[in-house]
């Protein structure tokens, strides 16, 4: 294919000598006259491992050449991926400066184009920036319609520096965000013969993915530092721990855990995330992950809680109490705070869990605890699913029993609003009404 990068920065130059090393004939784009002398006498304008080998081999090939004419570079190839820089502002949101002029260039030039050319973002951009500011521009530039007249996707990348050739041929994944099935199939043919697993989703979900990858890998950097700081503080090897840790794929380094949904609860997470983090201020450390940790807790809670509110509902029916499905423990449950502040707001609701009510009834562990310490809670707990039925007008799903959904479905009233903790069955989603706390 022929394609012209747009941006001769750490991303666009190591994107330009793979795309080449690929087969294809690259026209590197940029407005900074130093990058483009250096590709253009065979040099790699950034340290990076085995670049300046690459740009090169094909720069004396004549499949790489750099310029600054964007309408020309546009004209003579059938993919522009747009590779500038999307650097922070002072408050932390990006500038995206270099976004809009190249995209208005990109749209000026395909004004005059016959042929059907694909636009690609591999630029890093929040969420929404595509659809929003970039197809707009382009539109407005070109006087053409994207997905129609034009191409239009977002391919984020997921190169390191210092490994990035590398990452390129062995990517954990290949995501592809286009705006109809032309633009996704156009770009997903750049990376035949990558072995990786190919994902067509929206342009939405693929700017997401990138920042979902980042904030885990500063997430996980910064709890491994937390964490270590304790232990070594403690006298002990932090990094044996973490070879130890890391042994774990069942829960650890998994997917578990890893999807949008209500607060933690039970009889381990906030107490021992507590108690690490205590240690560490008896050690004097700071520990703003664990705390923020905690607070961030409390906070799905009070989501919770302005949801129902909005939702103008008086009755609420709760569909479980315990912290999680197939267990009567209430330590902690986040269930029982959110009915807590539900009362004291003036709610009235009525819950149903049949290991609560159960649990309630018999001779148990949490006899005890749900007849006497929360007894202004427990005296809103039902025994069958009609008694939840036939007076709630928001169902609340607090966890993963699945006889909820059909007690949802077998409910008289169709129109009764649901708020979903745990987004518990996707035929659920299609009723009017239906709201997930963050999805």
């Amino acid at each position: 294919m022929r394609i012209s990068v747009f941006g001769i920065g750490y991303v666009g130059a190591v994107t330009s000598a793979c795309l080449c090393d690929s087969g294809n004939e690259v026209i590197a784009v940029d407005k900074d006259p130093v990058r483009i002398k250096c590709i253009s006498e065979g040099k790699s304008p950034i340290i990076e491992k085995d670049l300046d080998v690459l740009i090169d081999k094909y720069v004396k090939q004549g499949t790489l050449k750099a310029t600054d004419d964007c309408a020309e570079a546009v004209k003579e190839t059938d993919i522009s991926l747009i590779c500038v820089g999307t650097p922070s502002r002072e408050d932390g949101s990006l500038d995206l400066a270099y976004i809009e002029a190249v995209c208005a260039e990109i749209g000026n030039a395909l004004k005059d184009k016959e042929e059907y050319h694909t636009v690609v973002l591999r630029s890093t951009m929040v969420p929404g920036t595509a659809i929003d500011l970039c197809k707009p521009i382009l539109e407005e530039a070109s006087g053409k319609k994207a997905g129609e007249d034009f191409g239009f996707a977002n391919n984020p990348e997921f190169l390191r520096e210092s490994t990035a050739i590398y990452d390129y041929y062995n990517p954990p994944k290949i995501v592809v965000g286009g705006i109809d099935e032309k633009s996704a199939e156009t770009i997903m043919a750049l990376y035949d013969g990558i072995d990786a697993p190919r994902i067509k989703t929206d342009i939405n979900i693929a700017e997401g993915v990138k920042y979902a990858d980042n904030a885990w890998h500063a997430m996980k950097i910064g709890f491994a530092n937390e964490m270590g700081n304790i232990l070594s503080d403690c006298g002990v090897d932090s990094h044996k721990v973490m070879d130890i840790f890391c042994m774990d794929t069942k829960l650890n380094i998994s997917k578990a855990y890893l999807k949008p949904g209500f607060a933690f609860g039970g009889s381990c997470l906030p107490k021992d995330v507590r108690a690490i983090r205590a240690k560490g201020k008896e050690k004097g450390l700071e520990t703003p992950i664990f705390d923020a940790l905690l607070d961030a807790n409390e906070k799905q809670v009070s989501r919770a809680l302005k949801k129902i509110k909005a939702s103008g509902a008086k009755h609420i029916g709760m569909l479980g109490l315990s912290f999680k499905a197939g267990t009567d423990d209430l330590r902690e449950s986040p269930l029982v705070t959110l009915a807590d502040q539900l009362l004291d707001q003036g709610f009235k609701i009525s819950i149903y869990d049949p290991n609560v009510w159960q649990a309630s009834q018999t001779e148990s562990a949490n006899q005890s605890y749900i007849n006497n310490v929360i007894k202004h809670i427990s005296v809103n707990l039902v025994e069958t699913p009609e008694e939840i039925q036939k007076d709630a007008d928001l169902f609340v799903i607090g966890n993963g029993n699945k006889d909820f959904s059909s007690i949802i479905q077998s409910a008289e009233n169709d129109n009764t609003l649901i708020l979903d903790l745990v987004r518990l069955d996707e035929e659920l989603e299609k009723r009017d009404g239906y709201h997930g706390i963050c999805w």
